[in-house]
């Protein structure tokens, strides 16, 4: 079993990372806390070097290499965001680094992490795969391997998080921390505790990558075979020996978030705190907006990890959310293929105040009669009850609404999307 990082680990990391990593802010919002019913504080680790916490931890464990070490370099595993980190800390301590990324990691996020002067290979589907692939590395070649989370010196940069945090808000009686393979929750709450151990601490996981929480239900690690979530910055499918032990000894709770959550949480960080949040930054507004965390009056601070979120997935995510929110209506409809029909259907939907977005005018749906031809509609909407006055409306008017839509009409007009 490896040793675990210390308070004093934390706060020699916190010397070594000054000038390194910003200090960042600790930032509340009064829209946010009436919509939760407490004082909410987020830790903008999503205004970090690099865009998320990674370089904390990186930085600290790099920091420790021998000089031979850093001569044959470093490896490591990441989805994107770890990837940055160490890209960045080896390119500062003055070593290489080759960075292995699942095939499917976001673009932006290697793109980032080449920037940094990483060398960059796409293997595998998984941060598991990927973590594989590094180990391989790292044998064959002798490059020090810089695990994502399971790491003390990576732990106990995290830790420096918990730190800043109850140094400017000492009192704050709840940490909400997001959960992939355990290396930021497990330091931030060592370093929190050891300052005062009755602040509670609990995890946030997406329901589609909860290994950390099946494995704290058994009592021991258990990897889920598969992961699946927009949160790719904590789809970890196995979690760290050394971060579950420390999280069975400081963590209160898990809870987990789906991904209408998440979607939601990383709208109302854009719209109305005018943030850009990744999935896993999102999950701890995600867990008190959903009502998975019993805050009552007590003064909470989650952890906004990283913001470095794929511009296509942004993309999707704002436009399902304006749907589920009620300011954006896709439907479908026929009208008679005759002239000024659809005229007469768009005067409608103007006197109804709704703005057009989309249009599709389709002749050759197989489904329809052949005098008549489909009208695809995705129109801008104040609220649920004017998306419901819209549908009325049409319908009493004669027209057949159907809103089963939305991927037929993205398909077709997917040149808008890119």
């Amino acid at each position: 079993m490896m040793k675990w990082p210390t308070l004093e680990d934390a706060l020699q990391a916190a010397s070594a990372l000054a000038g390194v990593t910003y200090r960042t802010p600790l930032q509340e919002s009064g829209y946010i806390n009436d919509l939760i019913g407490c004082r909410v504080f987020f830790k903008l680790e999503n205004l970090q070097r690099s865009g998320s916490f990674k370089l904390r931890g990186a930085y600290n464990r790099i920091r420790h290499l021998t000089p031979e070490e850093l001569t044959r370099g470093v490896v490591a595993a990441s989805a994107g965001n770890h990837a940055q980190g160490v890209a960045l800390a080896a390119g500062l301590v003055g070593t290489t680094a080759v960075i292995v990324t699942p095939e499917g990691a976001s673009l932006n996020k290697i793109e980032a992490t080449r920037s940094y002067g990483a060398e960059v290979r796409q293997v595998g589907e998984s941060f598991d795969d990927a973590v594989a692939e590094a180990q391989r590395i790292a044998d064959q070649t002798g490059r020090v391997l810089i695990h994502a989370f399971d790491d003390p010196m990576v732990v106990a940069g995290q830790g420096t998080i918990g730190l800043e945090i109850m140094d400017e808000r000492a009192t704050v009686d709840m940490l909400v921390v997001p959960i992939g393979g355990g290396g930021l929750i497990s330091g931030i709450a060592m370093a929190a505790k050891a300052q005062n151990p009755r602040v509670k601490i609990v995890g946030v996981q997406a329901s589609g990558a909860d290994a950390m929480l099946q494995s704290r239900q058994v009592g021991r690690v258990q990897p889920r075979s598969m992961v699946r979530t927009i949160a790719d910055g904590i789809a970890v499918k196995r979690p760290g020996d050394l971060t579950f032990a420390m999280i069975q000894h400081y963590v209160d709770d898990i809870v987990t978030v789906d991904e209408h959550d998440i979607s939601r949480a990383i709208l109302i960080f854009l719209e109305r705190s005018k943030l850009l949040v990744e999935g896993a930054g999102a999950v701890g507004l995600a867990a008190l907006l959903a009502g998975k965390i019993q805050t009552g009056s007590q003064t909470v601070a989650t952890v906004v990890s990283g913001g470095n979120i794929d511009v296509t997935l942004l993309n999707r995510i704002i436009e399902k959310g304006l749907v589920e929110e009620g300011r954006q209506l896709h439907l479908r409809t026929t009208i008679p293929d005759r002239p000024g029909q659809l005229s007469r259907l768009l005067e409608r939907v103007a006197e109804l105040k709704a703005n057009v977005d989309r249009v599709n005018h389709e002749r050759w749906d197989p489904t329809i009669a052949p005098q008549d031809v489909s009208v695809d509609l995705i129109l801008e909407t104040r609220d649920v009850s004017h998306r419901q006055e819209i549908i009325a409306s049409l319908e009493a008017d004669g027209y057949q609404v159907n809103l089963e839509m939305h991927s037929a009409i993205n398909h077709r007009t997917k040149n808008f999307d890119n």
